[in-house]
């Protein structure tokens, strides 16, 4: 069985912006007081899952349940049970199920590139109702364990949820809901400095997601538009 390296697939652009956001990370740590190296760790390889889910190729997956598990230690130290809670019980499983169905609607046999699905009204319908009833429930939960920025951490859930759901359905919208969650993170996280000034790396951990998440939004509107071209070229022929 031939290994894929999903590495060899990244353009110089992307290659630029991972570069650059890795090196902004890489900054904070060392310029901060008291880092943890979990932080840092966490940070590159939630970088790294980004660039890879923008490219709509399922390894950004299946880093992003790694990463979620480090994120949730690190929301754990500081009591952001809400972020814990998120990404241990629903970021992650949710990543989980995209990995099987990411692998199992490939574009194009034998690519890596996923299928990209159009948002039905049963389904936005569903993202709705799912969305209100799990972030009700967190709130509760949240206000039980006396969670510090408890609206921020509730707002957090909300757009998080979506944008897992949103991935595993294979919409472009994913990223749009990904970049709302990471504004939320950075006030977050940046409440959090003030009290420990190791969560800057954190805070700017979450500002290079966002320009990442602004790039999948763009990069996945560019493969549903080609995609949709060589699937009316393969109609026309067949």
């Amino acid at each position: 069985m031939k290994i894929r390296n999903p590495f060899l697939q990244l353009t110089t652009s992307e290659w630029i912006l991972w570069g650059v956001s890795a090196a902004a990370v890489i900054i904070s740590y060392f310029f901060g007081e008291n880092n943890s190296l979990l932080n840092l760790i966490a940070s590159l390889t939630g970088i790294t899952s980004l660039i890879f889910v923008a490219k709509g190729d399922v390894f950004g997956q299946i880093l992003t349940v790694v990463f979620s598990i480090m994120y949730s230690v690190i929301s754990y130290k500081f009591r952001y049970y809400g972020e814990m809670i998120t990404y241990l019980g629903m970021t992650a499983p949710v990543a989980l199920m995209s990995v099987i169905s990411w692998l199992r609607h490939p574009f194009e046999s034998g690519k890596a590139e996923v299928k990209i699905e159009k948002l039905t009204r049963v389904k936005i319908i569903a993202l709705v109702v799912l969305n209100m009833l799990i972030t009700t429930l967190f709130y509760f939960i949240l206000l039980f364990f006396n969670t510090p920025n408890l609206i921020f951490s509730t707002i957090s859930v909300a757009t998080s949820f979506a944008a897992a759901f949103l991935q595993f359905l294979r919409s472009p919208a994913y990223a749009v809901a990904y970049a709302a969650n990471d504004i939320v993170l950075i006030i977050l996280w940046t409440l959090a400095s003030f009290e420990n000034p190791s969560f800057i790396s954190v805070v700017v951990c979450f500002a290079a997601f966002f320009a990442n998440d602004i790039y999948g939004f763009i990069n996945w509107r560019k493969m549903k538009k080609r995609q949709g071209e060589v699937m009316e070229l393969n109609r026309q022929k067949s």
